[in-house]
């Protein structure tokens, strides 16, 4: 057990400057009234004396604790095994880092740590909060509008005010899941596949709902093509996947073109094709939606697929929240004072590859 070091106080730092506490205050905090060279001779004997200021007393001061809570809906076991998350994290991370704030990751394995988080919350530690990966029944999102806590949300939200109208303090970003489903299904009728076939994504998320309605807009525009047999419902991870393809199989045969609602969804489709000796992209062509490099790049072949800017995501949520939190022209609070609705919609690219 180390020995604890005291460390330098606001009084060192004054005595060294040679102004009084309350300069100092002033300027560690980002006040203002400090005359420029005063203010110099402050920061040279923070630094000279390694002050760091501390964090409770400074939030008294400035009423802002630096930190952000990320919270996404998910189990441990989920988020740490789908890049998915590793890259919008990535991206929130280093937005947050630009701007001197912490990140704090907050998980939900099950409904009694809805109640958990929204206690934290609603408890003043963090100064807004990231939400995504949110379920259709979740209720996370009415506690954290009772927690009143700043918010955005990633991915479009599905809930509604009491009115039955949008929320219009919904701040929120999202690719264009329809639009990128849409481009991806109709590459593959392009091909001359006319047995295309939809493995979903968990349907309680509005991604994997926008994505299906995507892949309807498409072969609904090819007489004969839609065949409600050819959707099966997965859930985003490769177990289901394999599940969903090896239902499909069974149900349809003659398949010869598969949109899988993700890469993690189109990976799992490939293991059940080789499996059943299909080869890709001779008797299936199969397309993706994510384009996350570890999964794209390394499936055997590699995977066509739509890409969004996962990272990009991640940044601009948090840029949206700090921008609201620094009195931006878009507050973004969750329906609090002067909240006015943002959503935005970042496009998606369709990148081919040999599966397709």
């Amino acid at each position: 057990m180390t020995e604890a070091v005291s460390r330098p106080t606001l009084e060192a730092v004054a005595a060294r400057a040679g102004v009084s506490r309350a300069t100092v205050s002033r300027v560690v905090n980002g006040g203002d009234g400090v005359r420029a060279p005063l203010a110099e001779r402050v920061r040279r004997a923070v630094e000279e004396l390694g002050y760091v200021p501390n964090q409770a007393a400074r939030s008294l001061v400035t009423r802002r604790h630096d930190a952000v809570a990320v919270v996404v809906a998910e189990p441990e076991s989920r988020v740490f095994a789908d890049p998915f998350f590793a890259l919008q994290l990535r991206g929130i991370g280093k937005e947050l880092t630009a701007h001197d704030n912490q990140l704090v990751l907050l998980l939900t394995e099950g409904r009694a740590d809805h109640t958990r988080v929204a206690r934290y919350l609603a408890g003043g530690h963090v100064d807004g909060a990231l939400v995504f990966s949110l379920h259709l029944d979740d209720p996370l999102p009415g506690l954290i509008r009772d927690a009143g806590v700043p918010t955005v949300f990633g991915g479009r939200p599905h809930w509604s005010a009491d009115t039955g109208a949008p929320d219009p303090g919904v701040v929120y970003v999202d690719c264009d899941n329809r639009g990128g489903a849409r481009a991806a299904a109709r590459h593959l009728l392009d091909l001359g596949r006319r047995r295309v076939a939809h493995l979903t994504g968990a349907l309680d998320q509005t991604s994997a709902v926008d994505r299906l309605d995507g892949y309807r807009d498409a072969v609904a525009e090819v007489p004969g093509a839609y065949d409600p047999r050819l959707v099966v419902e997965g859930d985003f991870t490769p177990a289901g996947g394999e599940r969903a393809m090896r239902e499909l199989l069974a149900r349809c045969p003659d398949v010869d073109a598969v949109f899988a609602a993700n890469d993690l969804t189109a990976l799992g489709a490939l293991r059940v094709l080789r499996e059943s000796g299909r080869r890709v992209p001779e008797d299936v062509a199969v397309a993706g939606f994510d384009d996350m490099a570890p999964v794209a790049e390394q499936t055997d072949p590699p995977l066509t697929t739509v890409r969004q800017d996962i990272e990009g995501m991640g940044r601009l949520m948090a840029r949206l929240l700090l921008e609201g939190l620094s009195g931006g022209r878009e507050r973004t609070t969750a329906g609090g004072p002067g909240a006015r609705g943002k959503g935005v919609i970042l496009p998606t690219t369709l990148i081919r590859r040999a599966s397709a």
